[in-house]
């Protein structure tokens, strides 16, 4: 690919009719080389250093450029001076290419905050087992920043993006959601469900959505002052809970 084009990965837009995104940094790049082990379609992606890292061991295409063109292409304002370039996952949109055997679904609607969703992909690729869903209006999960807060999870989640609310009845026989007046989350029912429904930051999930998914509601006990949990620590505790008694 041209640096030129390398460029423009930074805007969405551009992600999508190039069909790759930006990955940046030596953890990330570790990680990405170890997920091609197991995708293929991953050892498509090309390796750009700089003189420090002209000796990078690497299965992929290693381009060596200069301090100056580094710093045009990376998305950090200190770059450590290698960065990816990965193709973009096939979509996978249907329930054929995604029915997999005891795994659990995580569908986000209009997630907004880009450490949120990295953070969120982080704790699925830790436990396993669970694929993550977003809705339209979400934030890009191959957004720079998504990406290094993922911390290389984005790698090993399986993910689709732009389901809509309405989709989910079709695939989910057994929906979840989260309220302050719900069930205790330890009930042994939150175990029984297909896919875990969680809001946007601010706003939350449409009531009418959730009436039309006759999504059963739970909620995580707290004794503090405050309204609401980070969405990202809702996440998290749900998850584990999910986990925990497996």
């Amino acid at each position: 690919m041209k640096l030129d084009d390398i460029k423009k990965l930074h805007q969405k837009k551009y992600r999508q009719t190039l069909g790759h995104y930006l990955v940046e940094g030596e953890h990330l790049i570790l990680e990405l080389q170890k997920a091609a082990t197991r995708q293929p379609a991953l050892r498509q992606a090309e390796i750009y250093v700089t003189p420090a890292y002209e000796h990078w061991q690497s299965p992929f295409r290693v381009h060596l450029i200069n301090d100056r063109q580094m710093a045009q292409l990376a998305d950090t304002r200190t770059p450590q001076g290698i960065l990816a370039v990965v193709p973009m996952p096939v979509p996978a949109n249907n329930v054929e290419a995604t029915s997999v055997p005891d795994e659990k679904a995580i569908y986000l609607h209009e997630v907004q905050d880009p450490g949120n969703l990295g953070t969120i992909l982080r704790t699925l690729a830790w436990f396993g087992g669970f694929r993550c869903l977003l809705s339209p209006g979400s934030v890009d999960p191959y957004n720079p920043k998504v990406v290094r807060a993922s911390m290389g999870a984005i790698f090993h989640v399986p993910l689709e993006t732009d389901i809509s609310l309405d989709n989910l009845a079709s695939r989910y026989a057994r929906i979840a959601c989260l309220d302050l007046n719900g069930a205790p989350l330890t009930s042994p029912a939150f175990h029984q469900h297909d896919c875990y429904l969680f809001g946007n930051e601010a706003r939350g999930v449409p009531a009418e959505a959730l009436s039309h998914l006759a999504a059963t509601a739970y909620s995580i006990q707290g004794r503090g002052e405050i309204e609401s949990l980070n969405l990202a620590s809702a996440v998290n505790m749900c998850t584990y809970e999910l986990m925990r008694s497996q």
